[in-house]
């Protein structure tokens, strides 16, 4: 039997890491803006189709291990992919703190209201290890569960909606007076920006490529498929969140998801309500572990890391690279015990975004390039428009963001020493 994984574990994968906490808390986020909050849906969607097409094609033309940075090494060479990995792998585990933070704060109906944070931080540790566990039994197993949760998750996000609708109201969707002087351009980009934050993860499924059936259809397939399905559940649940609830309320909701099925069936359902967020985000999460551990596998395996992150264990699991990318993630959930501290978690995003933008930037630039020289014109416009997409999101961020962002991708200096720039035999 096959230890790699098929097109529907990776289908999982794509909407896995895409389909997170954004669906739950952007509704409000975007409610001030009205129409343009809809329309900031399908402009990221967009965006987010142009980066699938890039990286479908560049995985089916290099279905390697690691996914960005092999593909930015065949281009720009080794010393800009040892960057574009290190800040890769990095952002991944870091950012990925939140989802765990978020997805044991779901459950605080069972948990009760004035619980100790070190009981949070007990379940947060116990859930790092179940998935730790999952992903170091194998690469197939994990995508295995992967596929369970998605399945699950896919439940209230096409039923719910369904029933929201029946409460829907255009009037509802109006824009705030406090954006009444912004022009149509300028809320177009802040929308976009925000709408964003839920596809960070469209590349994903490329970074375990060689632990997955024929990648270079298999992957390519998953991603399209993948993201023109997250970008529909998307837009769909947040138009009906936004049309169930009026503007002025679900601005200033703290659950609008839950709000909005409170709406429709009362609170008697928020213990379910709890579980199936839960879920949803430890999905996520699962997704995001084995990415992140594929990535530094990858890394060391073309000498940019050292060479103890490319060792597997029977069933071809990446275990020091798993249990590195998930214990380096306990001292964040610690210092999120700190009440100070835990209202650093938006800025982490925030900078997470900027982070990945930069590299999904590098892949298009890489694209380009291997298009211009094969004189593929279709290709290389489409991978114009994906970098001037990214290009447009980062230009909207205040400078402190992008700077936080450089840093992250600048400390990879103090690890240069132990990765190997000059081309060497890779390690399988």
């Amino acid at each position: 039997m096959s230890k790699k994984m098929g097109f529907y574990a990776v289908l999982a994968i794509v909407f896995g890491s895409q389909i997170g906490s954004g669906i739950f808390v952007l509704p409000a986020s975007l409610a001030p803006f009205g129409m343009f909050g809809i329309f900031g849906w399908i402009f990221a969607g967009i965006g987010a189709m142009l980066l699938a097409f890039v990286f479908a094609d560049l995985c089916a033309k290099f279905p390697q291990t690691g996914g960005p940075h092999a593909y930015v090494q065949h281009v720009f060479g080794r010393t800009t992919a040892f960057f574009v990995g290190w800040t890769y792998w990095l952002v991944s585990w870091t950012s990925t703190s939140v989802v765990v933070v978020s997805a044991i704060a779901c459950l605080n109906p069972f948990l009760g209201k004035y619980q100790s944070p070190y009981a949070y931080l007990f379940l947060e540790t116990c859930l790092l290890c179940v998935v730790t566990w999952i992903n170091c039994k194998s690469v197939k197993f994990s995508g295995e569960i992967e596929f369970i949760l998605t399945l699950l998750k896919f439940i209230p996000f096409v039923v719910v909606p369904a029933v929201i609708f029946q409460k829907f109201d255009i009037s509802n969707i109006r824009l705030s007076p406090q954006y009444a002087d912004y022009s149509a351009a300028d809320l177009a980009t802040i929308v976009a920006s925000m709408s964003f934050w839920g596809f960070i993860g469209v590349e994903c499924a490329t970074a375990p490529a060689e632990a997955v059936e024929n990648p270079s259809k298999t992957i390519p397939r998953a991603i399209i498929i993948g993201t023109l399905g997250v970008a529909l559940v998307y837009l769909i649940n947040n138009l009906a969140i936004m049309g169930a609830i009026p503007g002025n309320l679900l601005e200033t909701s703290k659950s609008p998801y839950v709000d909005a099925i409170n709406l429709v069936f009362g609170r008697n359902l928020s213990m379910v309500i709890a579980v199936i967020t839960s879920l949803v985000l430890i999905g996520t999460f699962n997704a995001w572990v084995l990415t992140s551990a594929q990535i530094s596998l990858g890394l060391a395996q073309d000498g940019l890391l050292p060479p103890f992150f490319a060792k597997k264990n029977s069933n071809g699991a990446p275990y020091v690279s798993v249990v590195i990318s998930c214990f380096g993630m306990i001292p964040i959930l610690i210092l999120t015990k700190n009440e100070n501290l835990s209202e650093q978690l938006n800025y982490i995003i925030d900078f997470s975004v900027k982070s990945f933008l930069m590299i999904y930037g590098m892949c298009c630039l890489a694209f380009i390039k291997i298009n211009l020289d094969s004189q593929k014109i279709l290709k290389t416009i489409g991978g114009i428009a994906a970098f001037s997409f990214c290009l447009l999101i980062i230009a909207t961020s205040s400078l402190q963001s992008i700077t936080v962002s450089l840093m992250f991708m600048l400390s990879g200096i103090f690890m240069l020493p132990f990765a190997k720039i000059k081309e060497i035999k890779k390690i399988r």
